[in-house]
């Protein structure tokens, strides 16, 4: 019996195929059937108990390819269905229609405007009025001031598509034995079926060796296929943005330049009419048939094995010469093949990823399609192996939109089908920007993390003159809540509780300084990230204020991001005279500051000004009355009870104050994740992904596990993209994070193993995480137990590791690994 297109949604959607022991067991889901207006008896179901079933025509056990890969048996119809590649700049959604397929594709400097923004607004002395209000507490004036004086109330500028290719078969009818994947180990999207007795098959890859988008149609029909490719890209508010032509027989151009036409200043249209300047270039090969250029398509016949060259640039990274660099790029591509391509791609891809192993038990389920088994977890059914994908899937993403000269991951990676995206798909730098590269260090792809810091220089760059003209502050550097491709460090808002932020830099500061915690690389220290800790250090030293009634130093005007409060009238206000994470961030800084200074042997006035002020600082942690810590320097009621930010305990995660050790503040931090979630917290997917790093600093392995779970049921898409909703990659990144925290931490100056194991989790291994000091771990454990340790670092060393209460102390030599046993003694 072979099952159709059409049928396989019947079978995907109605029954939970579970292989175990050799045993079929289904689940019939009645409500699946009732949704497509299907009737379901008990009757029914012993039809299909009786009948062969089948998933593409074919059984499980001829899957020897789902081990690593999101694999489905019906083309995607929307795009959070479609499956992702990229080579760090490029990227496509390939949806894998075999009559209509398209793949979207993007571009990561695709944005309207340009760097000629000016870098501040306001002045010092509005600066001196704000702080003055604020002491008379006229905090309701003092948040239309801060948007009034201090904000360009213009709408960030988006990150835009590139455009879509098009591939309109010919002639197919009824297609069979369709299955489609994305191989995590081989970073391939493919597509195969039969149709009319004959095999057809699609494979999609990105290289980042070659800088090209490569997808190889084939067939054994002996009369070949037809289709015809054409390139387009969805208009501007109804302004064509695009021009696609034929150079040659064999060739699409399409040329553009990305405009925001529907940008807007307060209620006014801000037009942006120019930006990033970009061609998309196609060029076709083929076995046999024959192509035809018509009118910017191309249109193949009777071919038996096509391969599609697709190259893309911009102005933003060649100034006029990006056409010149697509034709270059394919003069070196075209005379390969499509499998050397793939080769030199998958030895690139392999050498980063393959540095991490995870398995989880559950892998006789990978004879299920992935959004079956995505259903079977939303319905409460345990699957630990697809908890382990997701882990590497995280991974898999940072891989394929942030390399080394690329920009960074921005708020959708770099997958986005808009021309005004969700949030512009922006760089937001008061939690998403920063979770985007959270398990960069901790899962072994430290390099991946350049972009970050690349941007980041030029962000800090601009800031420093922001710092100067808009607060008056000479030294140092500031950037605030938000940023976009050209790196503008001012503040940008309508409403004051969501971007009168000043800590954009403060908090991405700490990932120069974790850089060089896992690496030990002291060039960087000295070269990248003192200068930055050291700009930052100083703007704050001039921010702060003096409060002779605590008798501290603290930052204001503050808020508490995303999120406001009850003031002394009653009233909802943003603005308020210090915030815990503020102080947090500062003293993190000057912290790091300093700790970088003693590394390389730097004492002077400076480092005595910021130790002073260290002292003297508004403690960052006050815990009020009920327990709880307190998210301002007072204990205001609060509007939003549930909010999905969680600003008040960044020293629990990502910052290191919140300790064991700290047995106050430790119980505080969980009585405020427990307050937040019993009113509704983490609604959002990347907010639910932190509050599992934050369980796993709490040594709270069930709480994990209930949270993992709820990531699953609501906010998790078919292809696994995480949702806010809408898509959001932040989450994908903070969860892949949030297990590497789960399995192994290394903040506290010692080595915690299996330090929050979820309760699903009975027996894995995982190999090759990272722990600061760059000591590379593998660990191994079985029904909720350690079974084997393996430690190996590049320097000799001595260190404290712990597990499960037991602390020892090992002195590992160069280039050597150790293995220790469950009760932490030495493996011989």
């Amino acid at each position: 019996m072979e099952c159709m297109v059409s049928e396989n949604c019947i079978y995907r959607n109605s029954l939970n195929l579970i292989y175990a022991s050799g045993i079929l067991v289904l689940d019939a889901n009645k409500s699946l059937f009732a949704k497509r207006g299907l009737a379901f008896t008990g009757k029914s179901l012993l039809i299909f108990l009786f009948f062969p079933i089948c998933l593409s025509g074919q059984t499980p056990q001829n899957y020897a390819d789902t081990k690593n890969s999101l694999w489905y048996t019906d083309p995607a119809s929307e795009w959070k269905q479609a499956l992702p590649v990229g080579n760090g700049r490029l990227g496509a959604m390939v949806f894998g229609d075999p009559r209509q397929e398209r793949i979207q594709l993007n571009e990561d400097s695709m944005w309207a405007g340009g760097s000629t923004w000016e870098d501040a607004r306001g002045t010092p002395e509005d600066l001196q009025r704000i702080r003055q209000l604020l002491k008379q507490g006229e905090t309701r004036k003092v948040d239309s001031l801060m948007v009034e004086k201090f904000s360009y109330k213009t709408i960030v500028r988006s990150h835009q598509t590139m455009g879509d290719l098009y591939i309109d078969f010919k002639n197919i009818g009824q297609i069979r034995n369709y299955r489609r994947s994305l191989s995590l180990d081989g970073a391939l999207v493919s597509a195969r079926y039969t149709y009319n007795g004959h095999q057809y098959s699609q494979k999609v890859f990105a290289s980042n060796p070659d800088d090209v988008v490569v997808i190889q149609l084939a067939t054994s029909a002996p009369g070949g296929m037809s289709f015809d490719l054409r390139l387009d890209r969805p208009k501007d508010h109804d302004k064509q943005t695009v021009v696609v032509t034929n150079p040659s027989e064999t060739e699409i151009s399409m040329n553009g330049m990305v405009t925001q036409w529907g940008g807007k200043k307060s209620s006014e249209v801000f037009a942006i009419d120019h930006g990033v300047k970009f061609e998309t270039r196609l060029e076709v090969k083929l076995e046999s048939g024959s192509i035809l250029a018509n009118n910017g398509t191309l249109e193949v016949k009777n071919t038996k094995k096509a391969t599609l060259y697709l190259v893309a640039n911009t102005s933003f990274y060649h100034g006029e010469k990006y056409t010149g660099n697509n034709l270059a790029t394919l003069s070196k591509v075209t005379d390969r093949s499509f499998d050397v391509l793939f080769n030199a791609h998958t030895k690139d891809y392999k050498r980063l990823y393959n540095r991490v192993g995870f398995s989880l038990e559950g892998t006789a389920l990978d004879s299920l399609p992935t959004d079956v088994r995505l259903q079977r977890r939303k319905d409460g059914l345990d699957d630990p192996d697809l908890a382990a994908k997701l882990f590497q899937y995280g991974r898999y993403l940072l891989i394929s939109s942030s390399r080394q000269g690329t920009n960074p991951a921005n708020l959708q990676g770099i997958w986005n089908e808009h021309i005004q995206a969700p949030w512009n798909a922006d760089y937001h730098l008061n939690i998403n920007l920063q979770m985007n590269y959270w398990p960069a260090e901790v899962t072994n792809l430290s390099e991946l993390h350049y972009p970050f810091f690349d941007y980041l220089d030029r962000v800090l760059d601009r800031g420093k003159n922001t710092a100067k003209r808009q607060y008056g502050i000479d030294r140092g550097t500031v950037a605030h809540h938000a940023s976009d491709l050209w790196g503008p460090s001012f503040m940008r808002a309508e409403q004051a509780y969501w971007g009168s932020w000043i800590h954009g830099g403060g908090w991405c500061a700490q990932h120069f300084w974790e850089h060089y915690m896992f690496t030990g690389d002291r060039s960087f220290l000295r070269k990248r990230a003192y200068p930055v800790l050291k700009g930052i250090a100083e703007f704050y030293l001039d921010w702060l204020v003096w409060d002779d009634k605590s008798n501290t130093w603290v930052s204001a005007p503050e808020t508490s991001p995303e999120n406001s409060y009850f003031n002394s009238k009653g009233e909802p206000a943003a603005v308020s005279f210090g915030s815990a994470m503020g102080h947090q961030i500062i003293g993190e800084v000057f912290d790091n500051f300093l700790e970088a200074s003693r590394v390389l042997n730097i004492k002077n006035d400076l480092t005595q000004e910021v130790a002073n002020k260290r002292r003297k600082l508004h403690p960052g942690i006050l815990i009020g009355e009920d327990g709880r810590i307190l998210e301002w320097n007072e204990p205001y009621g609060e509007p939003e009870k549930g909010h999905r930010h969680m600003s008040h305990l960044y020293a629990l995660y990502p910052g290191d104050e919140i300790v064991e050790d700290r047995a106050k503040a430790f119980a505080a931090a969980q009585k405020t994740i427990d307050y937040r979630l019993e009113h509704g917290g983490a609604g959002t997917g990347w907010s639910r992904a932190w509050i599992i790093n934050m369980n796993a600093r709490l040594l709270d392995g069930e709480s994990a596990q209930r949270n993992i779970d709820k990531l699953f049921e609501i906010s998790t898409a078919e292809n696994l993209f995480n949702e806010h909703p809408p898509f959001q990659i932040d989450g994908n990144f903070g969860y892949t994070a949030g297990v590497a925290e789960l399995l192994l931490q290394s903040h506290e100056g010692f080595l915690r193993i299996l330090p929050a194991l979820p309760t699903k989790w009975k027996s894995g291994k995982i190999s090759g995480l990272k722990a600061r000091g760059n000591i590379e771990v593998d660990i191994e454990w079985e029904d909720g137990a350690l079974e084997n340790l393996r430690l190996k670092s590049i320097e000799g060393k001595t260190m404290k590791v712990k597990y499960d209460g037991i602390y020892t102390q090992v002195t590992l030599a160069p280039n050597e690994a150790m293995v220790l046993d469950g009760n932490m003694k030495k493996q011989l």
